[in-house]
Formats: C-alpha cells, sequence, structure tokens
C-alpha cells in the first residue's frame, strides 16, 4: 500500500500551544498587535502590526472583507414548558427563515415555538436536518436586525472564555454588511489611522464581502484531510473591487488578501474562471464557496496574506501551510510560542510572503 504524502495527513498539522497564549481580549489599541512576517527565504521577523506598511509598496493591493458580525446568539424559551433555548443564527433562507444552531436539540423538535425577550420574537421549527441544524421561521414586527441587536449577543469563539467589554472590538473598522456569525480576525488589527497611511503609500484598498461561518471552527476528523466535508460561506465580490485587483495585477503590484476569507473568495473565482477558455482571471459575482486550500494549491490571484495564527490541526492551517510550505509552517508557530505571541481571534498576525 502506497505512503499517503504527509501533507495530507490530519496528524501533520498539529503543535504544541500552551492554554496560556491563547488571547480572551483584544490588544489595548488594535495596531499594537505584533506581526510575524514570513518573507521568501528570510529569517522569521518580530515586528508590530503599524510596522506592516513597511512591507507594502506602491502600486499593490490590500484586498479586505467587510463582513459585520451579527448578535447571532439569542436565549429563549420553549413556549410549552419554559424549558431554556439557545439558538445560533447561521444563515438566512430568506427573510423569516434562518438555519440555526440548537442547544439543547430535544428541546427543538419539529413544530416547537420558542419564544425570545418579551414574545417580541418567536421561532417555529421547521425542520431538523441531517447534521442537526434546524430550519426555523421566525415571527416579529419591524425589522429583524434591529430586534436582533436588542436582543441577540455576540457569539465569541468557543475557545474565548471572557466577556467582551465592547463588542465593537469583535467587528473590523470597515464592516458594512451584516451577516457574519464570526469576525475576519485578520482585518481586527487595523486602524483608520493605518488605513490613511497605507492608501497614502499608494497602496491600493478592494473590499469584498464573504459572511463567516461557525463551520470555520468545525475540526477535522478525518484521517485523511481530502475527506474531510468543507463548510460553505456566501460571498460577493462587486465589479470595483474586480477593477482594483485585475489592474494591480496588470501593473506588476501584488494582490495581498487580509484574512482566510478574501483568499477563499478570489481564489474560488479564479479557479472557475480558469476552467471557461477566454475567462478573465475575475470577473464580479455573488455565490458561495466551498473551497477547501492544502498544499498543491495553485493559487491564482494571491501574492500574499495577512492572517492571524490558526488552530491545530484545523483548515486554516492547511490553507497558510499551501501558501508558505506545512514544515516553515510549523516551525514558525513554534518561533511564535516561543516568543509568546497571543494566538487565534484576538491574538497577534503573520505576513506571508511566498517565494
Amino acid at each position: 500500500m502506497p505512503k499517503t504524502d504527509p501533507d495530507l495527513l490530519t496528524a501533520s498539522y498539529q503543535y504544541h500551544l500552551p492554554p496560556s497564549l491563547i488571547a480572551h481580549q483584544p490588544a489595548a489599541r488594535r495596531d499594537q498587535s505584533r506581526l510575524l512576517v514570513m518573507e521568501g527565504k528570510n529569517p522569521l521577523a518580530h515586528r508590530h502590526f503599524t510596522d506592516l506598511l513597511d512591507y507594502l509598496a506602491p502600486g499593490d493591493c490590500l484586498v479586505q472583507n467587510d463582513t459585520r458580525v451579527i448578535p447571532a446568539r439569542l436565549y429563549g424559551r420553549r413556549k410549552k414548558t419554559g424549558g431554556a433555548v439557545e439558538f445560533l443564527l447561521l444563515s438566512p433562507l430568506n427573510d423569516r427563515t434562518w438555519r440555526v444552531l440548537v442547544k439543547p436539540g430535544r428541546n427543538a423538535r419539529t413544530g416547537e415555538e420558542i419564544v425570545f425577550g418579551d414574545g417580541r420574537l418567536t421561532a417555529r421549527v421547521q425542520e431538523i436536518e441531517e447534521d442537526g441544524a434546524r430550519l426555523v421561521t421566525f415571527t416579529f414586527d419591524g425589522e429583524f436586525m434591529a430586534l436582533l441587536d436588542e436582543l441577540g449577543e455576540m457569539p465569541l469563539p468557543p475557545y474565548i472564555h471572557e466577556k467582551l467589554d465592547d463588542p465593537e472590538r469583535y467587528q473590523t473598522v470597515y464592516a458594512r454588511e451584516k451577516g457574519s456569525a464570526a469576525a475576519p480576525t485578520a482585518g481586527l488589527h487595523f486602524t483608520p489611522e493605518l488605513l490613511s497611511s497605507i492608501e497614502a503609500k499608494g497602496v491600493a484598498i478592494a473590499r469584498l464581502t464573504l459572511h463567516v461561518g461557525v463551520g470555520t471552527f468545525k475540526p477535522v476528523k478525518e484521517e485523511i484531510i481530502t475527506r474531510h466535508p468543507m463548510h460553505k460561506e456566501p460571498f460577493t465580490l462587486g465589479p470595483d473591487a474586480v477593477e482594483t485587483i485585475l489592474a494591480t495585477k496588470a501593473r506588476g503590484g501584488r494582490v495581498i488578501g487580509v484574512g482566510t476569507t478574501s483568499l477563499r473568495v478570489l481564489e474560488s473565482l479564479a479557479l472557475e474562471n480558469s476552467k471557461k477558455e477566454g475567462a478573465p482571471l475575475l470577473e464580479a459575482a455573488s455565490g458561495e464557496t466551498e473551497l477547501f486550500v492544502y498544499p498543491g494549491f495553485q493559487f491564482r490571484v494571491l501574492d500574499g496574506l495577512v492572517t492571524n495564527f490558526h488552530l491545530p490541526g484545523s483548515t486554516l492551517l492547511m490553507l497558510v501551510s499551501a501558501l508558505m510550505g506545512r514544515e516553515r509552517i510549523l516551525a514558525a508557530y513554534q518561533e511564535a510560542v516561543e516568543e509568546h505571541y497571543r494566538f487565534f481571534s484576538f491574538g497577534d498576525a503573520c505576513l506571508l510572503l511566498p517565494d
């Protein structure tokens, strides 16, 4: 039996992380996080996030995800018995029907009615899907998102165990389009001042939207990574962003993604267009992506990536390994542990610039 390539084994993406290095609160200032720079074959550089400016050149382009996290966690009670129920909103099917995760599941059987707050919002369970998620239809007066702002809570990642004093710190400063169940955390480090300095240097900024789902935290349970069922996330890439990105490529500038979400949108669309004869590199589009990037993937758009540190054994660790090489990434993570970097959503950042 042929030996499986180590890059395709889930066990190859493990590393030791002391729990004390998991960041439970954001840095005092967004742009004062640390920045680990992997640039070609150069030694690792230990900088601060404001130093990102030093690595950007006039004519480059940063691509950012402008999704906005919604207060997607709701606490309610069964109308019949008063039993407690927790909803986590995943994605809308229409104005009133959502796909949700429910705890405990026994309190949300088909036909069950759940009441939230003072009764201004109720939900009826319509269907139970194979993975246990529920399709529910909400009843309410007025505007759903306004009601959610009143009744919902910000859904912090499962590894963060402290309450967030300021919910805006789990939003990027350029968050616009409501819909995410988790933040595109690489963007949390940017401030308006830093963005102004980047643009003043002649670096273009393009924005797209990908609504991050909780599937981003789903562990890989398969022994061989290619058997992992990748989650879908909805996205929109508009014509202005396409024009900016293509112009950057045409003039020889670099396209640097801010976050794995930006990368997945651009590379998904470029991959699809590569299969169509005569198609451009990118076109404006909306849809869903379930792209799984792991070593061996051919990058068509991205020349670099700003990203945070990712969980052991995660699809996102596999993604950055595809960009920089698995062994190099694991060695960099080991050095980051030794240097006491802060990890995960509220942690420090990496700038990945392959050869």
